[in-house]
C-alpha cells in the first residue's frame, strides 16, 4: 500500500491510498469512503481486493485525512478531483465504489467522468434531496442534515452539540463493527479526532443541489441497501434505481447501514463483471 500527497491545480492537496500496479487486466477500483472517515483503506477492503486481484485506490475528501479543505464544495466536485487524482496514477479506465456519504461522490464520478468510469456501486447512499418522497422518513436522526440544509454555519454550529444516536444502528450494524469491521469504527475515531470540518462539508453538498442528475449516469450502477437502514432508508435507493438509466437494485432485508458492508466482496465481483476495460 502505497500512500502520498496528490496537488491539484488550485493548489490542494489530497492524501491519496494505491495498492499499486497489476497486470494489464487488472481492475482498478476507486473507493468513496464514508462520513466520517479518513479515507484510509480498510482491511475488509484490501482483502477483497486482494483475492479478486483488484487495484484499489482510495483518498480523503477535502478536510478528511489530511486533504486540504474545500469550503463550499459540491457532490460533483469529487469527479474533477478524481480526474486529477487518477491522471497522477496514469490510470485511464476505472469502476468507483462508494458506501454512505461516500456513495453519491462515487455517483458523480459515473456521472461526469463517463470517458473513465466503467461502472459504479453505491452502498447505503442518500439520494439528492427531493420532494418525490419523505426524504427524512426512516431516519432515526435527521437534525445534521436539517442543520446542513440551512447552510454551514447552521451545520457547524449544531457539530457543537452532535452526539451519535445509537438507534441509527441494528444489531447486525454493532455485531459488524465488533467483528469484520472494526477497522471502521477505529477509523470513524481517527477521523473525529481531526475535527468536524469534513462531516460538515459532506452534509451540506449532500443536502444542497449535487451540481449533477443521477439520471446523467450512462455506465451500470449497481445500489446495495440494508432493508433495515435507519440512517439512510431504503427508500433513497428506490428512488435512485428509478432515476439511473441502467441500475439494479441489491436489498438485503436484515442489514442495517454498517452490515450492508459485508456485501463489498460480492460487490467488486459484481463490478468485474460488468466493466469494460
Amino acid at each position: 500500500m502505497i500512500s502520498r500527497d496528490v496537488w491539484l491545480r488550485d493548489g490542494r492537496t489530497v492524501r491519496v491510498y494505491d495498492t499499486g500496479h497489476g497486470a494489464v487486466d487488472t481492475l482498478t477500483v476507486l473507493w468513496h469512503h464514508g462520513s466520517p472517515q479518513t479515507g484510509a483503506p480498510l482491511e475488509p477492503l484490501l482483502a477483497a481486493a486482494a483475492k479478486r486481484h483488484i487495484r484499489l485506490i482510495s483518498y480523503g475528501r477535502p478536510s478528511y485525512g489530511g486533504s486540504s479543505p474545500n469550503v463550499g464544495r459540491n457532490v460533483a466536485s469529487a469527479a474533477e478531483d478524481v480526474a486529477q487524482i487518477t491522471d497522477s496514477l496514469g490510470v485511464s479506465r476505472l469502476a468507483v465504489m462508494g458506501a454512505s456519504g461516500g456513495g453519491p461522490h462515487a455517483l458523480a464520478c459515473a456521472a461526469l467522468l463517463p470517458d473513465r468510469v466503467t461502472a459504479a456501486v453505491c452502498l447505503a447512499g442518500i439520494a439528492p434531496l427531493t420532494e418525490d418522497f419523505d426524504w427524512f422518513d426512516g431516519m432515526a436522526s435527521a437534525d445534521a442534515l436539517l442543520a446542513a440544509i440551512v447552510g454551514r454555519d447552521e451545520r457547524e454550529r449544531f457539530a457543537a452539540i452532535e452526539e451519535f444516536d445509537p438507534n441509527s444502528f441494528v444489531e447486525a450494524d454493532w455485531t459488524a463493527l465488533a467483528g469484520p469491521w472494526s477497522s471502521l469504527g477505529d477509523d470513524v475515531g481517527v477521523a473525529n479526532e481531526a475535527g468536524p470540518d469534513g462531516l460538515i462539508d459532506d452534509d451540506v453538498a449532500l443536502a444542497s443541489p449535487w451540481g449533477f442528475d443521477p439520471s446523467e449516469i450512462t455506465v451500470p450502477v449497481l445500489l446495495v441497501q440494508g432493508g433495515k437502514d435507519h440512517v439512510v432508508p431504503p427508500t433513497h435507493a428506490d428512488w435512485l434505481l428509478r432515476r439511473c438509466a441502467d441500475a439494479e437494485l441489491w436489498l438485503r432485508p436484515n442489514d442495517g447501514h454498517v452490515s450492508v458492508l459485508n456485501a463489498c466482496p460480492v460487490a467488486m465481483d459484481w463490478l468485474r463483471e460488468n466493466s469494460k476495460l
